[in-house]
This record gives structure tokens, C-alpha cells and sequence, in this order.
């Protein structure tokens, strides 16, 4: 099992560490769209009890275990394109994309 993240990732998640604080990343899901299901992210200070933490390149990750078979073997990558940034997800558990890319179906 693991979460991993491109260069640029780790880049950006450092970026937000060092500016706002915290311990790592918090990768998550959430119900949403037409597909059902979408990412969340944030910082975090600590892992909870209930979540499985990774590191990738010095960044610690957390998942909650019940997020964890939904988003197992996902990497995260950043983004820029124009004045647009974003966090980007290839996550091989997705079967379905809505059209917006808003949301996302999985197994």
C-alpha cells in the first residue's frame, strides 16, 4: 500500500508546510457530483487514530484507513497551467470521471 508524490508535489506540500504549519499532508475523500466521490487535501499536525500515515521524499501523508482502499496507490502530482495550480491525483482505483472532472468513481 502506499501514497506517493511527483517532485513537484513535495515541492508544493513543503511550500505549504513551512508557510502554514502542520506535520503533513491530509489526503482524503469526500461524497460528491455526479460521480459520486472527490478528493480532499490539507495540512494536518498530527496523524488521527484511526488513519494510516506514509512518507514519500520527506513529506508524511495521512489516510483515513477507511479512505485507504479507495486511494491505495495514488500519486499526487502539482500542477501549473496559465494562472490555474492544482493538485493532480492518478489514483488506479478510478473507473469513472465525470465530465467536469469534478468528481470520480471507484470500485
Amino acid at each position: 500500500m502506499a501514497i506517493t508524490l511527483t517532485p513537484k508535489a513535495v515541492e508544493r506540500v513543503q511550500q505549504f508546510l513551512i508557510k502554514e504549519g502542520g506535520q503533513g499532508l491530509r489526503l482524503g475523500l469526500k461524497r460528491t457530483g455526479c460521480s459520486g466521490w472527490a478528493y480532499t487535501v490539507g495540512l494536518d499536525s498530527q496523524p488521527g487514530l484511526d488513519d494510516i500515515e506514509f512518507q514519500d521524499q520527506g513529506v508524511r501523508i495521512f489516510v483515513a484507513r477507511d479512505n485507504l482502499g479507495f486511494l491505495d496507490g495514488t500519486e499526487i502530482d502539482f500542477v501549473s497551467e496559465g494562472l490555474s495550480h492544482s493538485f493532480r491525483f492518478e489514483n488506479p482505483n478510478v473507473t469513472e470521471e465525470c465530465g467536469c472532472g469534478e468528481s470520480f468513481t471507484v470500485n
